[in-house]
């Protein structure tokens, strides 16, 4: 057997001080990556803690913007920090945002499995809700949502795929009481 030529060494990987995989690759509004030196859209550090009403606030700023991609990346690095008490609430969280993600980028199978297992993941927390999150509704519209993706033959609209994360106040009954998500 002959011996081979030695491959030329493949780019190595982004990686921290620690020795972490980091990507550092320039990405698209849908996180999508792009060729390296191309200009792309700002993403959440890889380091990034927030308090749990921050990331949720960031969150839904993002999901807002059609960045659900980038709202993914918040609520991961929330499930990243939370406690064993919540870690399955916040994976839920991020899940529904990689959801929405796929949904974007028209992978409708992809997109209603990922909405389906968030409802189930986030449906453990109904009975006591944290941070203010409606999730019981949240739940019920990501179900539905991955219905409406799995019958729909045209892509569902910016406004179909941007759910409420927490529970806004309703100024009848005060800025206190948390009404519906839409």
């Amino acid at each position: 057997m002959e011996p081979t030529e030695p491959q030329p060494a493949t780019e190595a990987r982004d990686r921290d001080a620690a020795g972490r995989p980091r990507n550092a690759r320039p990405r698209d509004g849908l996180g999508r990556p792009l060729p390296k030196g191309m200009p792309g859209v700002p993403t959440t550090p890889d380091d990034l803690v927030l308090p749990p009403a921050e990331a949720l606030r960031e969150a839904q700023r993002l999901l807002d913007g059609g960045r659900p991609f980038h709202a993914h990346e918040v609520l991961e690095a929330a499930w990243k920090a939370a406690g064993p008490a919540e870690r399955e609430f916040w994976r839920g969280m991020a899940q529904l945002a990689v959801g929405l993600t796929h949904a974007r980028r028209g992978n409708t199978a992809g997109a209603a499995r990922l909405l389906r297992r968030a409802a189930d993941r986030i449906d453990d927390y109904a009975a006591a809700p944290p941070h203010q999150v409606p999730v019981a509704e949240l739940a019920t519209w990501a179900r539905e949502t991955a219905d409406r993706i799995g019958r729909s033959t045209e892509p569902l609209s910016e406004q179909a795929l941007t759910p409420a994360l927490v529970a806004a106040p309703d100024l009848a009954t005060g800025p206190d009481q948390p009404r519906r998500a839409s």
